[in-house]
């Protein structure tokens, strides 16, 4: 298996929110999409199930090198965002922080408490909102209703996929904490429907995600550009009506996510609240 033999077939159309889509300005679409193609490569080698934890490190680490040095091994999505990064003046921080979590996701496999997540989420998620918002010369005033937003889209993520990233990972992202105070077991989410404790568990992360919600409203009014205020107005109002679907659906036997109706509808409220 080479470096880069390892796709999971995912891409933007397949992501539950808006990457770089048509509300984003066109000079900087590309831009977006070269960073998301970094993102998803390395996502995929951490959670390619056939490679070991040492193996993924490694294919990581040369993911970086290669992003900062052009004498290196040479990775197609990284010497595509170095080009990037040097047309554009984005620092590869943000970058390199999601290779840091990529890593972490090879290495842990459980999280103590909802910080342990949160900690793990400033790097695996916030980073992605931070680079887009350098891409239009936004700095760190926004990064606190960036951040809420980008974790929370995470943890939803997480409550989605949490059947799937222990039957196939080993990898558990509801706290630890959360579970012994709810009575749930790990070898509840190998079941077909959740248990009472596992829905109790998840239902308290979502009341954690909704003060992040909150403050992520904050957001499209710190962006001056109209087209990124629009996305980001979008994708809030987005994982506004995912956590409502959560709420009433079992992640364990349901594929919770928004149908066509839903997004058309939310994208027309997110639009129309960013107006406001």
């Amino acid at each position: 298996m080479t470096l880069t033999d390892t796709s999971s077939g995912k891409n933007r159309t397949t992501e539950n929110f808006p990457v770089g889509s048509f509300l984003i300005r066109p000079d900087l679409r590309k831009h977006v999409h070269a960073f998301y193609n970094f993102a998803r490569a390395a996502d995929d080698i951490s959670d390619h199930p056939l490679l070991d934890a040492r193996d993924k490190v490694t294919r990581l680490d040369k993911f970086a090198v290669s992003l900062i040095s052009e004498h290196s091994e040479q990775v197609p999505e990284s010497v595509a965002l170095r080009h990037s990064l040097i047309e554009t003046g984005v620092t590869p921080q943000h970058s390199l922080d999601l290779i840091a979590a990529f890593k972490r996701d090879a290495t842990q496999l459980r999280y103590r408490d909802w910080a342990d997540l949160i900690d793990y989420c400033n790097y695996s998620a916030a980073p992605v909102g931070r680079h887009v918002l350098a891409l239009h010369g936004i700095g760190e005033s926004a990064w606190a209703a960036n951040d809420a937003l980008c974790n929370a889209l995470q943890i939803i993520n997480h409550i989605q996929d949490c059947a799937d990233d222990y039957r196939q990972l080993d990898r558990v992202y509801i706290p630890q904490d959360m579970m012994m105070i709810y009575g749930t077991s790990i070898a509840d989410l190998s079941h077909e429907a959740s248990t009472e404790s596992l829905r109790a568990t998840l239902q308290a992360m979502l009341d954690l995600v909704d003060p992040l919600l909150v403050e992520a409203r904050k957001l499209p009014k710190q962006v001056p550009d109209i087209r990124l205020k629009c996305e980001t107005s979008v994708i809030a109002v987005l994982a506004e009506r995912i956590v409502a679907l959560l709420r009433i659906r079992d992640p364990l036997c349901d594929n919770v996510k928004l149908n066509k109706t839903s997004v058309l509808f939310g994208t027309l409220t997110g639009i129309g609240r960013a107006w406001l």
